[in-house]
């Protein structure tokens, strides 16, 4: 019976040491959205795993015109074919040295992830950090984005990358999975 005993306490202890491990990561979960849906999965992640949601904000918010990639002289549309397009962001500054984890998400533009995000990168330091992609899209997978940015910012470390059209459950289940 003594032994029952120790070995569900000894299995406590572990998995109160597994939740304290999780809990000291330091967690930003950065996120470019423009309609809401990619804004919504970094709001469930933020949740899931403890993490402080930062918005990536451009300095001239785009308007639903900006968005038509229908229309090749928008403003997406020109900024996506212009490889070097790093516009400007606005918002607040964050002190990246104050994270250990950045989980980085954005919708899927022209099968790469839009601009801003480029300007997020090359804005701040992310030595010493694993940076963990998380995309949204209408039909495209994150494959080809990740491939980019892989090959852009060599000196990143990179976590796991996922697509997540499947809600927000399924959204902060893989980020909780992800960090252990």
């Amino acid at each position: 019976m003594s032994l029952i005993c120790f070995s569900c306490s000894s299995k406590a202890q572990k998995q109160t040491a597994d939740i304290n491990a999780q809990s000291d990561k330091r967690i930003l979960v950065a996120y470019f959205s423009c309609t809401g849906t990619t804004e919504k999965t970094a709001d469930a992640i933020g949740k899931a795993v403890g993490g402080k949601l930062y918005r990536i904000t451009p300095a001239e918010a785009y308007t639903s015109a900006d968005l038509d990639w229908n229309n090749k002289a928008s403003r997406s549309s020109v900024e996506m074919t212009t490889e070097n397009s790093r516009p400007e962001l606005g918002g607040e500054q964050i002190d990246i040295e104050d994270y250990d984890v950045v989980f980085l998400g954005y919708p899927i533009w022209w099968d790469l992830c839009p601009r801003p995000v480029n300007t997020f990168l090359e804005k701040y330091d992310f030595s010493g950090k694993t940076v963990i992609l998380f995309a949204t899209s209408g039909g495209s997978s994150i494959t080809n984005s990740v491939k980019q940015l892989k090959k852009l910012y060599p000196k990143i470390v990179w976590g796991e990358s996922r697509l997540l059209n499947g809600g927000v459950k399924q959204a902060g289940e893989w980020a909780k999975q992800v960090i252990e």
